[in-house]
């Protein structure tokens, strides 16, 4: 009997997490202020029938740019904001919806980085709560919005 199982892809690591923004300056700025997320230039502006085959988007052509996720050093993964010229129509952001539901921050204090995200254009979606996992660790943490809505989570954990 054989393994019929698929090969692994050979050197895979992580490197990015793209995020289609209505509005892509508007939410650079918001990640760069409140998470000190840090721009990789260039800026991207890309189109042309690459980027359609690629896309598999007819006519496609976008702006935006990547940000260096805080914590993992000049190389890490980058968080890729990209606004396309035409849009599809989206149903709005929902913590239970199939597919990717959010994009995760450690930070010190929830409760203060939850008042800094409504203050800093973004919105509530959840309260702050603090749950023990299942290998008896600690975690707060509680769900936001920045400001088109895309899903935040911020978490601190107790010490061991």
């Amino acid at each position: 009997m054989t393994d019929a199982s698929p090969a692994a892809a050979t050197g895979a690591r992580y490197g990015h997490t793209n995020l289609i923004a209505r509005d892509w300056r508007l939410l650079a700025n918001f990640y760069e202020r409140l998470f000190g997320c840090v721009p990789v230039p260039p800026e991207r502006n890309y189109g042309g029938s690459d980027l359609e085959r690629g896309t598999g988007v007819p006519g496609a052509a976008l702006r935006g740019i990547h940000l260096r996720l805080p914590g993992h050093g000049a190389d890490g993964p980058t968080l890729e904001i990209y606004t396309y010229d035409r849009e599809a129509a989206s149903p709005p952001p929902a913590a239970n919806r199939p597919g990717w539901g959010h994009i995760a921050f450690a930070v010190d204090d929830v409760a203060q980085a939850r008042e800094a995200v409504v203050n800093g254009g973004g919105g509530a979606v959840g309260e702050v709560v603090t749950l023990e996992t299942a290998d008896g660790r600690r975690v707060t943490w509680c769900y936001v919005a920045d400001p088109e809505g895309n899903i935040v989570e911020l978490q601190s954990w107790a010490p061991r």
